[in-house]
């Protein structure tokens, strides 16, 4: 018999990482046009970056950092499941593993890309600039596009997809809402297309699959999230 305290601080997580993460994205769509901007020419994202100042370093910094109680989610989840579910384990490894190479790629907004942002303001120098554009764009392909993009979407994506079978099959939610996290799971899966049009011109894209995925995801999050506070307060709730 698992402690009702466990599932509740698992879920208290999972609906705390996904509302504060909301927080800094909120500001960055208003006040940098994310995610939209990702794909502007690099000169564009450099001059706008700069003219926005520290408050735009730190509304990045607070995107990288808020969401670090969802990794306490998916360990404690884990560690109640993967006795009885071993594949959970494995699971809850790899979807750490995406917030992690999440963190890291947003960081780069951080550390990295405000230092070439004020030297590209600071010089006249079409050469320089040129070479400050190609710098950024291959830390933004790596850092962004493959790490936090790629890697860091894929195995949140697979952890969503393993967590609506496991939790299904342990009898912690019902088949409507594991269906509901497997179709999230499939359409922020189809974003993946996007990444791959960034070095295969004409790839086919569905443009809204990265916006209605990472929302889907975000919601089922917090309504797992109040179902194991449910469980652990010994609420129960109906399918």
């Amino acid at each position: 018999m698992k402690p009702r305290s466990d599932y509740f601080s698992s879920g208290l997580a999972f609906i705390a990482g996904s509302v504060l993460v909301l927080i800094p994205f909120t500001i960055l769509v208003i006040t940098f046009n994310y995610p939209d901007v990702l794909r502007n020419p690099a000169g564009e994202i450099l001059t706008r970056f700069h003219a926005a100042g520290s408050a735009l370093i730190f509304a990045w910094l607070a995107f990288a950092l808020l969401g670090f109680p969802l990794l306490f989610g998916y360990h404690r989840l884990g560690q109640l499941l993967q006795k009885d579910h071993p594949f959970a384990g494995f699971a809850t490894f790899i979807g750490l593993a995406g917030g992690l190479v999440q963190i890291i790629g947003l960081l780069r907004w951080v550390f990295v890309v405000p230092v070439l942002a004020s030297a590209y303001a600071g010089t006249d120098s079409q050469v320089v600039k040129t070479s400050l554009e190609s710098s950024f764009m291959l830390i933004h392909q790596f850092g962004g596009v493959l790490l936090g993009e790629h890697l860091g979407q894929l195995f949140t994506i697979f952890w969503l997809i393993s967590f609506s079978v496991i939790l299904f099959q342990a009898g912690l939610i019902g088949k409507a809402f594991a269906g509901f996290g497997l179709l999230s799971g499939f359409i922020y899966l189809l974003a993946q297309a996007e990444l791959l049009a960034t070095v295969i011109p004409g790839f086919p894209v569905w443009e809204p699959a990265g916006f209605i995925g990472s929302t889907l995801w975000l919601i089922w999050m917090i309504v797992l999230g109040i179902r194991l506070m449910g469980k652990g307060s010994g609420v129960r709730h109906k399918e």
